[in-house]
């Protein structure tokens, strides 16, 4: 046998031949089964470390989950109970809304009914002024007389109507005067209405009644306390009617 043979041989399978391992085969899905059971009960492990912790700490999270459930049920509560009186507060000043616009509404209808009694006894009065007697004289009255401002800046416009009872056998003829009392920086002054130049709007001729309208105007920013109408009959200076009418 050749030396270098044997020598090989002697290697092999001698003393100093190298030491044979013998190891179990491990299928590779009972490694995989194997690293997460370790790692499953490492989390686990973890997890419970940290509720300890946390628990020594003085922190429970299920308490902590308990109270925010008692607190969300009672916020929902106070909902509830909050949405209920918003809708009974709502229902009440929908009543009290109704009830005011219903007392607004018969307010205006007595007030209504009140300015029309006026205006039939004036009718009346008009009327019965219209009936000759021979036991009325021949009286001028003055009915309907109101002031009130006009649409510009100092002005006003009043209205009246006139009537001449008992027998009337001419027209009345005459003229209308109008006596304005302004305030003005607490002083009161009259003035006298028609100026010079105007006598022609003021005269008056009628023979039953006769409407009259009209507008005068003030210094802006004056005030109006009272207006009085005057009557004369045409020749004379003595007063046959008057009447006013306070602003104030």
């Amino acid at each position: 046998m050749p030396p270098n043979l044997l020598k090989k041989v002697r290697q092999r399978f001698g003393i100093s031949a190298p030491r044979m391992t013998v190891q179990t085969h491990v299928a590779w899905y009972w490694r995989m089964l194997g690293l997460v059971v370790v790692l499953s009960c490492s989390f686990a492990l973890a997890a419970w470390i940290y509720d300890a912790g946390r628990r020594f700490a003085g922190f429970d999270r299920t308490e902590t989950d308990q109270e925010l459930s008692m607190l969300r049920e009672s916020v929902a509560k106070l909902s509830k109970e909050a949405a209920e009186l918003r809708a009974s507060v709502h229902a009440s000043e929908s009543k009290l809304q109704i009830e005011r616009t219903a007392q607004t509404q018969l307010g205006r209808q007595v007030k209504a009914l009140e300015e029309e009694t006026a205006r039939l006894k004036e009718d009346l009065a008009f009327f019965e002024n219209l009936i000759p007697s021979e036991n009325r004289d021949n009286t001028l009255l003055i009915n309907r007389f109101r002031v009130d401002p006009g649409a510009l800046p100092g002005e006003f416009r009043y209205r009246l109507l006139l009537l001449q009872g008992g027998r009337r056998d001419k027209p009345f003829q005459g003229n209308l005067q109008l006596l304005v009392t302004l305030q003005d920086e607490s002083k009161d002054a009259i003035i006298t209405l028609p100026e010079d130049g105007a006598a022609q709007d003021y005269r008056i001729s009628f023979k039953y009644f006769q409407r009259i309208e009209g507008t005068f105007r003030v210094t802006p920013g004056m005030k109006v306390k009272l207006v009085r109408v005057r009557i004369f009959e045409a020749g004379s200076t003595q007063v046959r009617a008057t009447q006013s009418f306070n602003l104030s």
